[in-house]
């Protein structure tokens, strides 16, 4: 399978990054490119402004990833033995401008705003902050209490939510097409794990390597919800982004980690065009080497290895991916190879080799058709 090479200017690593690693950029948005492109395209009087919003969503991602990152300084490595503290959120609005982070508008400890989208993401923020630290004893993001800062109403009628290497940042959506983005703690939690990643293995956001970073962030997405909501491996719904999609969109969701490729088919949205497997793997310079599409492979591996093992997702398979993104050993660009048999010694150290745990890793990444 191919697609057409509508390249995007690719995102250029940082200076500096912990223990010798390549940073990413750390602009990561969650709406894929490919995505955007359709809704754009469009011409159909009722979704004129949905596609307008579109363009100017899509000129925002060309224009960040075509700019120089600053370096930045060096973070310390993260220590296993660090105490987790409470969240420091700040949310901050920004009334319709593209200027950040905009006037504060909710502090740590302050009651609801009344303000929809600014009391979602502070609380979506919280949950995110929690799963990491009460799963797997993380002190906030960046393993050292990061302050956790978000805005809200970023944009006119703007069309993504990105992690830009220091905040979170919300779009409202345009309405038609997509709701605010504030309304998913999948997103929420998605766009977080970006800056777990980059201050931990610092994966580059190309290819495989970015397809695996991506992935990442689905994988700790779906457990924040699932983690908030109790949610067994059964209970949950493995979808990243549900209710971004407003009522004419024929979808659920952005992706499917338990079944890639399903999660929409709409006329004006078309398919999604997720792989489930290595034998679709697709091969395209677009979205940084296919980055959003390709993560498909490595996520319905986590939920293989999951559903093997029942109960809580955050348990066994949640501190497997965790110790592998953090444990020290994984290259900046990593392959699904690589990243498949880091993921095994990590199960194999955790629960012990032969384990279920471990068996259940090998399994889910040779039913993708991933060389171990």
């Amino acid at each position: 399978m191919h697609l057409p090479d509508h390249q995007l200017p690719g995102q250029r690593p940082s200076a500096e990054q912990p223990q010798g690693r390549h940073q990413t950029s750390g602009r990561c948005f969650i709406i894929p490119p490919y995505l955007l492109r359709r809704l754009a395209r469009q011409d159909a009087p009722e979704l004129l402004s949905a596609a307008r919003a579109a363009k100017e969503a899509l000129s925002h991602i060309r224009s960040v990833q075509s700019a120089r990152t600053a370096p930045q300084p060096a973070a310390p490595p993260a220590f296993r033995d660090v105490q987790p503290g409470p969240p420091n959120r700040s949310i901050y609005d920004a009334a319709g401008s593209e200027t950040l982070p905009g006037k504060l508008v909710r502090k740590e400890g302050d009651p609801e705003s009344g303000d929809l989208p600014t009391d979602e993401a502070y609380d979506g923020l919280g949950h995110t902050h929690r799963l990491f630290a009460d799963a797997f004893g993380r002190n906030s993001i960046d393993g050292h209490g990061l302050p956790l800062d978000a805005t809200v109403h970023f944009g006119k009628l703007y069309d993504n939510a990105f992690w830009n290497g220091q905040q979170m940042v919300f779009g409202d959506g345009d309405g038609q097409v997509f709701e605010r983005f504030t309304r998913s703690l999948s997103v929420i939690g998605h766009e977080l794990t970006h800056g777990v990643t980059q201050f931990s293995a610092g994966l580059a956001y190309r290819n495989q390597a970015g397809a695996i970073n991506e992935s990442l962030s689905d994988v700790f997405g779906v457990l924040v919800e699932q983690y908030v909501r109790k949610q067994s491996v059964d209970q949950a719904s493995w979808l990243i982004g549900e209710g971004l999609f407003t009522a004419q969109v024929q979808g659920k969701a952005l992706r499917s980690l338990k079944a890639p490729g399903t999660a929409y088919d709409d006329d004006v949205l078309g398919k999604d065009p997720q792989p489930d497997s290595m034998d679709s793997y697709v091969r395209t310079s677009a979205d940084n080497g296919g980055v959003h599409i390709n993560s498909g492979i490595p996520n319905r591996a986590f939920y293989l290895a999951a559903a093997a093992l029942g109960g809580n997702a955050w348990e066994a398979p949640g501190r497997i991916w965790y110790e592998t993104l953090t444990g020290g050993s994984l290259p900046a660009a990593a392959t699904f190879s690589v990243f498949a048999r880091a993921t095994a010694a990590s199960a194999a150290e955790l629960f012990g080799s032969g384990s279920a745990e471990h068996d259940a890793v090998r399994k889910a990444w040779e039913t993708v058709k991933v060389k171990l």
